[in-house]
């Protein structure tokens, strides 16, 4: 199910121009989060006049900044278990 902003991101590509195939692609199968779809609001209420390029690279670099925090939160967890091993033994 999506989230209440993925539906005003939808929204708010459709005000912009953007073909509603690409509005529904990038609103309910990437940005489906509140917080992917509000920083790509964040974006689109920047910009006058983006192009369907600026959209779908702003999407891909949203999309990478969750994977690294996703990656790095993993990082340190296993740190975590790995530091707590060595200071407190198996």
């Amino acid at each position: 199910m999506a989230s209440e902003m993925s539906d005003k991101l939808y929204e708010v590509l459709l005000e912009k121009g953007f073909p509603e195939e690409l509005c529904r692609e990038i609103a309910y199968q990437y940005m489906k989060t509140d917080y992917t779809a509000t920083r790509m609001l964040g974006y689109l209420y920047r910009l006058t006049c983006p192009s369907e390029e600026m959209v779908v690279d702003e999407m891909l670099a949203i999309l990478e900044d969750c994977k690294m925090f996703r990656e790095k939160s993993e990082s340190e967890k296993a740190q975590a278990a790995i530091t707590k091993m060595y200071n407190e033994g198996l």
